[in-house]
């Protein structure tokens, strides 16, 4: 039987991808103070008390978006809520309870998948911010700071306990393709191609990915693990901070790789990029 699924859920900004590092252990994730650095679902395994599940990091979710990445990241949001036996709906103790909080535990109500509200970024134990989310009608809050670790060990036994008992993990994969190459030179393209579904999001502007992106892929030769990741450009060319960090994680997955396809654009030919990489 397949390993569980737990999908991490919540408005921009509020500490889902540091939630997500700290659960595996690992800066898998980027993260920065800007909201949207997160498009994709990332979705790798993770362990607590020897029982596996695949946990997945996803955009901020905005209901209410009907174009543009907004709504791109929207629909990757709701495919892994669709997906998932276990929601953790991440909530921010500085803000309180926002309308797009309100907004989220409507439509996570409205889908009946198993909910726990997360409240992240509290600063001390018996914060009675926290009593406020139970507004959002999903249950007990759990307190937790991701960034530090307070609450983690009981925000994960809480998560366990609303996780099919009898499930066990899958074996694991053959090998990892890591799909690498300059910004925008299709390689989320190749890569949903090759899934026969929109697993990452794709645009015409470059840097669209920012996090190396887990997919398995099941071929009649096995089952491997393609990895989707950021376009690589020249370090003088990094645009900001989170440019840098999404090029180090690209890096990083090509490094984890047991086979890498590097993905040149035609139009453009080989250039002195591609023979650095």
């Amino acid at each position: 039987m397949s390993a569980p699924v737990v999908a991490i859920i919540g408005r921009p900004n509020v500490g889902k991808s540091t939630l997500f590092n700290r659960i595996i252990g690992e800066r898998r994730a980027v993260t920065h103070d800007r909201p949207g650095v997160t498009r994709d679902r990332n979705a790798v395994r993770a362990e607590w008390l020897t029982r596996s599940f695949v946990l997945v990091d996803t955009g901020g979710f905005l209901p209410a978006s009907s174009e543009g990445r907004d709504a791109d990241i929207r629909r990757q949001a709701e495919m892994a809520i669709g997906l998932a036996d276990a929601i953790l709906f991440v909530v921010d103790a500085h803000t309180g309870v926002t309308d797009l909080d309100q907004a989220i535990a409507t439509q996570l109500r409205r889908m009946g998948r198993p909910t726990r509200v997360i409240v992240n970024k509290v600063d001390k134990p018996g914060d009675t911010i926290v009593h406020e989310f139970h507004s959002l009608g999903l249950g007990e809050p759990m307190p937790i700071a991701a960034e530090g670790g307070f609450g983690i060990g009981d925000m994960l036994d809480a998560t366990l306990a609303m996780l099919p008992e009898d499930a066990e993990p899958e074996e694991k994969p053959d090998a990892r393709v890591a799909i690498v190459g300059r910004p925008n030179v299709g390689k989320s393209s190749l890569v949903n191609a090759l899934l026969g579904e929109e697993r990452v999001l794709v645009e015409p502007r470059a840097g669209t990915t920012v996090d190396a992106i887990d997919a398995p892929w099941n071929t009649p030769h096995g089952k491997f693990v393609l990895v989707d990741t950021a376009g690589i450009r020249r370090q003088a060319e990094f645009e900001d901070q989170a440019e840098f960090y999404a090029t180090m994680r690209a890096l990083h997955a090509l490094e984890r790789a047991d086979v890498a396809v590097l993905v040149v654009d035609t139009k453009e030919g080989f250039q002195k990029q591609e023979a650095r990489l």
